[in-house]
């Protein structure tokens, strides 16, 4: 009997210090590899590299200089992003108040359109994640606000100082010296980055409007007051203070809760072994740490893959035969400079699996198509002269499990589960959203 309560009691113990908060887990020979893989990728700096701040901590959180974050300017802008009253400005009256800025960059599509081509003002419906919206059969085409590439995401925008897959929008940083390209785009004169121009600029392309009527009729005014105390009344419920809201409020959509930046905070756990594995591809024989790096996992650079573009087909339209040229061509159709052309941003990885499309096109419907592409090195576009092609391009020779476990990663590793967080639970209006025609009331259960 004795000896049994000693063993029990010894179990007890044994039970308690391994449920201890001190407890540490012993690394894996993959987890040190991995390890060792991140010190060599970020030249000595380890984890902490490639580490997202947590989306409060506004002293880690890059931002513009011209506009500081604040709580009360991101309060703001998490509603002005998802508020169809801000459809304000149609081309067809009757779609007043039915679109806003989360048309095209929703939550469960991590933050970018579930759809190949995204649609604003003109759409109709929703479906479960934004999967469901189509143009409206009873509008002109002409008159349906239609993206012509696919819908870059707005997660970890922080991470960027231009905006779009041709980095048009942002007049600092990277875009120094490309002056001449900013005919058509006069916000990067105002010395701003790419999140805060891409919001302003977006506000007239996608036909939004917020005023001072808008404030006062949709209950506005005592948050633009908080959040922009400094700027003259005169001045201060306009489309400008919005924009910098929404761009403030972007910059905190971190996916910093994906299984990959818990297992960089410490939780060897958070990663299974078929992830870690993918992981280890990644920074290594893959190649992809050479353009995916940082927290964000994108460097600032342009490269061309030889992705297709839309088609125009029942898949895609095109409204604008001529301007699709510069579309096709990437960087080099902003910059005018021939060895940017066929180029693209390099977009972050966090969440991809919950797009449904990839590449600027949308050519791709799967992340391990994405893969085999790029391992295979057979181009989908013929206009891109190889000698444009990425160095990256066909050059990995990865195996059959070595993809399956790079997707596995991808896929699993860097989808943070819980961003319906950065997601008001209502608006000021009342509106659904963040669409708020007659049949995305209907997917959403607003009626």
């Amino acid at each position: 009997m004795k000896k049994n309560l000693l063993f029990v009691a010894g179990a007890v113990i044994l039970f308690a210090s391994c449920n201890n908060d001190d407890y540490t887990p012993i690394e894996s020979s993959l987890d040190l590899q991995l390890n060792d893989l991140l010190d060599e990728a970020s030249n000595g700096e380890g984890k902490s590299f490639f580490t997202l701040p947590e989306s409060d901590d506004f002293t880690n959180i890059p931002q513009d200089p011209l506009n500081p974050l604040t709580p009360e300017k991101v309060a703001l802008g998490k509603l002005l992003m998802h508020e169809t009253a801000t459809g304000g400005n149609p081309q067809i009256a009757e779609m007043k108040n039915t679109y806003s800025c989360a048309s095209c960059h929703q939550a469960a599509a991590g933050f970018a359109a579930s759809l190949r081509q995204g649609v604003g003002e003109c759409g109709t419906g929703f479906g479960i994640k934004g999967e469901g919206r189509i143009i409206n059969p009873n509008v002109p085409l002409e008159n349906v606000d239609l993206q012509p590439i696919k819908s870059p995401t707005v997660l970890n925008v922080a991470y960027q100082d231009i905006m779009l897959w041709n980095g048009q929008f942002g007049g600092t940083g990277t875009n120094a010296g490309t002056e001449a390209g900013w005919t058509n785009i006069p916000e990067n004169n105002l010395g701003l980055e790419g999140v805060e121009v891409q919001a302003i600029k977006g506000q007239g392309v996608h036909r939004l409007l917020v005023n001072e009527e808008f404030v006062n009729t949709y209950g506005y005014k005592a948050m633009f007051d908080a959040a922009f105390s400094d700027s003259p009344v005169a001045e201060r419920y306009t489309t400008h203070n919005a924009a910098l809201a929404i761009a403030a409020y972007e910059r905190t959509l971190l996916a910093n809760q994906s299984p990959w930046q818990e297992w960089l905070n410490g939780d060897l756990q958070a990663l299974n072994n078929t992830e870690k594995r993918g992981a280890i591809v990644f920074f290594s024989k893959g190649k992809c740490y050479e353009c995916h790096t940082g927290p964000a996992l994108n460097d600032k650079n342009f490269y061309a893959f030889g992705m297709g573009d839309f088609d125009d087909s029942d898949k895609a339209v095109v409204l604008d035969d001529a301007g699709f040229i510069n579309v096709k061509k990437g960087r080099g159709g902003f910059t005018k400079n021939a060895a940017d052309d066929y180029k693209f941003k390099t977009p972050t990885l966090y969440n991809v699996i919950d797009n449904g499309f990839y590449g600027h096109g949308g050519t791709f419907t799967s992340v391990k198509d994405v893969i085999k592409y790029k391992n295979d090195g057979v181009p989908e576009s013929a206009e891109v002269p190889a000698g444009q092609l990425a160095p990256q391009f066909g050059t990995t020779n990865l195996t059959a499990s070595e993809i399956d476990d790079l997707t596995a990663f991808i896929e699993n590793g860097l989808r943070d589960p819980n961003l319906t967080r950065y997601v008001p639970e209502n608006l000021p209006s009342n509106f659904c959203f963040p669409n708020n025609d007659a049949e995305s009331r209907t997917d959403l259960g607003c009626d």
